[in-house]
């Protein structure tokens, strides 16, 4: 859709499913942008409860409404890019609120630096629950797993996730789009890099991004993370660094830790308290609020013994094993099936 005669440079794509609520949030936060130089494809993927009216709530946003069976959010958004009309699609998550300034400051850092695709950090807005502050510090932090997903400190190149995430038209044309699979951004930011595409980070264009709103749920999250890293070694393998053990290492040495310290002697137990102690002290000195960092811990607990249970069972199962059906489902998704 062209407003007043003129293309859209971004269109903003984001799948949903039974998230009424959350869009309400998103669409007014994209009202509330400075720059206006977008439009927004929204494609409800089969919902029970739709969010047709929080889209049309905001008639001051240049928005397209789709609804579609239920295939999964990959198929979503490419149902979505199929039917954009911008230079560079931008993806974010339905439980995302975008600050006010953030396509202006996309657009200014693109006219000075062009890049193929892009992304930027998620941060907690000071509304969310101190439970989604601190698992937004698990999912951030150094200490955790932070270092892994690619940041101010980081392990490994920076790779996009779709709560933010952005490439150009060219970049899809040649790409393709999403693969539906688990952490299909990471399969889709390594296929970009394999086409010789540049991929930036752009640090000055964050949103704010509630994720869970429990632990329970947290865990699931994660622990699927944590095997989809061994569906993405299937898929290209010599992808996967020593920093893609670290969390599985961890529940290792740390549930060894833990019996030592039952059945042997308590001094066991002082390197997981210290190390504890500092994912406290870190939240503390990051969020300023005793709640948080004393949430933060379990947080980051879950965090990382969810990613490293989920590596080790589907290491387990897919490779030492060799489970048939998951072989061949990895190898047509390889194979763009």
């Amino acid at each position: 859709m062209e407003k007043n005669g003129k293309r859209p440079r971004f269109s903003v794509i984001v799948p949903v499913y039974n998230r009424p609520d959350e869009v309400a949030d998103l669409m007014r936060s994209l009202d509330e942008q400075t720059c206006k130089d977008f439009e927004t494809v929204i494609v409800e993927d089969g919902s029970t409860v739709r969010c047709e009216k929080a889209v049309k709530d905001f008639p001051g946003v240049n928005s397209k409404y789709f609804f579609k069976e239920n295939e999964g959010r990959s198929i979503a958004r490419n149902y979505g890019m199929e039917r954009a009309e911008g230079d560079y699609f931008i993806f974010f998550d339905s439980d995302c609120v975008i600050p006010p300034g953030y396509f202006a400051t996309l657009s200014r850092i693109l006219d000075a630096n062009p890049c193929d695709a892009f992304g930027g950090p998620d941060a907690a807005h000071s509304s969310f629950s101190t439970t989604q502050k601190a698992i937004n510090y698990a999912m951030t932090s150094f200490l955790t797993t932070g270092g892994i997903r690619g940041g101010k400190v980081s392990l490994e190149k920076f790779t996009p996730r779709t709560f933010n995430m952005g490439f150009s038209r060219a970049v899809y044309e040649r790409v393709g789009g999403f693969r539906e699979m688990f952490s299909e951004d990471i399969d889709m930011s390594t296929r970009i890099r394999n086409e010789g595409f540049s991929i930036t980070l752009i640090r000055d264009a964050f949103v704010y991004h509630k994720r869970r709103i429990d632990l329970r749920k947290f865990f699931r999250q994660v622990h699927v993370f944590g095997m989809s890293r061994i569906t993405l070694r299937l898929l290209y393998p010599g992808s996967m660094k020593l920093v893609h053990t670290l969390p599985a290492i961890a529940v290792m040495v740390g549930v060894a830790m833990l019996l030592l310290g039952l059945f042997v002697s308590p001094w066991w137990l002082l390197p997981p308290a210290v190390y504890l102690a500092a994912i406290f002290v870190t939240a503390l000195a990051s969020t300023r609020s005793v709640a948080i960092a004393a949430k933060a811990v379990p947080a980051s607990v879950i965090q990382i013994a969810g990613y490293g249970s989920g590596f080790i069972r589907a290491y387990f199962t897919k490779i030492l094993l060799g489970r048939g059906r998951d072989i061949e489902e990895e190898i047509l998704i390889r194979k763009g099936k």
